[in-house]
């Protein structure tokens, strides 16, 4: 079976949630039979077509973005060429422009769409969009919600409720390296351990500024790896917050990744709005028998870091109460310790690869079966 994947970033461009998310999706499906591929807008100049371990990656130029819509006026050929490919088209939501072609060029194939967020921050824009979004939710074969928290907090997903179903986000854990003892005590060397550890975009929901105020006055050391639009304002804010106990690395590999979490007390995630609809960061420090720290918004963060049992959850934007979150796991090793133990264990129930591959090749089998049945 053939599928085709369509997000506005992925890889190598780009290195996000959501692209990972979309990564493990194709390295769970491909061992079962399904041939990935997908196709985004590329920011950089060079080659279109990437060879990637999950899948092909096609790749059109970026031509214009409007409040994070990101279009491609070129695109419209390979698009064609794409959905005379697949069998099922797997959108990956939200981004208009995706539902803009499908509207104007599409209608051969069936399609269903993996809801990732409603739209929080653009309401003025979401209004004038709601018609075209419906439309295009509306004659989707499935709407997968990676929660059950979030389909029952989506006013959107509730709308649609005869063809949501509920797959969450996973990790295959081989699609991360092994790291050596040599690697880990350079890393080591680099930022200590015993850290507190956020690996992500830096956007403006992500709650860094929160965080970045709670550490004031801490008496551990906290890294903060990636970057993003709001970089130049968090650096700032460290800057007159004078926090000697923060670091920021930036884009890290990998291997880096992998020994950060290893070296790492815990994993603090403190988004604060809907748009963080789930936190692939949470299951990769779930998968390494981590604690976490995040936030109640109402979405999958609650699915998969439960509080008091896998780790701490706060109440969005309190810098009081991420500080003694922070607190409580640095001070008492020992329940952190438990937690995380029950983090790694509700990954291997809920999140594994394996479990997500299964689920995501049975919803293609459904859509293709009812497909040719019409």
């Amino acid at each position: 079976m053939k599928i085709l994947h369509f997000y506005r970033t992925y890889f190598p461009d780009s290195q996000g949630g959501l692209e990972e998310a979309i990564r493990q999706i194709c390295l769970s499906t491909g061992p079962l039979g399904i041939e990935n591929r997908v196709l985004t807008l590329k920011r950089k100049a060079g080659i279109s077509t990437v060879e990637r371990p999950e899948a092909t990656v096609y790749r059109s130029p970026l031509h214009l973005s409007i409040k994070s819509c990101d279009m491609g006026f070129s695109i419209l050929p390979l698009y064609k060429e794409l959905l005379d490919w697949c069998d099922v088209v797997h959108y990956h939501f939200p981004w208009p422009f995706a539902d803009m072609l499908e509207l104007v060029a599409g209608g051969n194939k069936p399609y269903i769409v993996t809801y990732h967020s409603d739209i929080v921050r653009q309401k003025a824009l979401g209004k004038l969009y709601q018609p075209l979004m419906n439309h295009f939710l509306g004659n989707a074969a499935r709407i997968v919600a990676t929660s059950r928290n979030y389909f029952a907090s989506s006013p959107v997903l509730g709308e649609h409720s005869e063809k949501v179903d509920v797959i969450p986000l996973g990790i295959n854990q081989g699609s991360y390296p092994e790291v050596d003892e040599a690697t880990i005590d350079t890393v080591r060397q680099r930022y200590g351990e015993n850290f507190f550890l956020f690996v992500g975009v830096f956007r403006y929901y992500k709650g860094l500024h929160v965080l970045l105020d709670a550490l004031k006055g801490a008496n551990y050391q906290a890294v903060i790896a990636g970057s993003g639009p709001v970089e130049e304002e968090l650096k700032e804010q460290a800057a007159q917050l004078d926090l000697e106990n923060v670091v920021f690395p930036g884009y890290i590999t990998d291997q880096e990744k992998v020994a950060l979490l290893k070296l790492s007390k815990g994993v603090v995630f403190p988004s604060y709005l809907r748009s963080e609809a789930f936190g692939m960061t949470l299951v990769e420090g779930a998968m390494m028998g981590k604690p976490l720290i995040s936030t109640e918004v109402g979405t999958g963060t609650s699915h998969v870091n439960i509080d008091g049992e896998t780790g701490l959850v706060t109440s969005p934007g309190s810098v009081k109460e991420l500080r003694e979150a922070m607190d409580f796991l640095y001070n008492n090793p020992e329940e952190a310790d438990a937690m995380g133990e029950n983090a790694r264990n509700r990954y291997r129930e809920y999140f594994t690869g394996q479990i997500i591959g299964e689920q995501y090749l049975k919803l293609y089998q459904d859509v293709v079966a009812e497909t040719q049945a019409s």
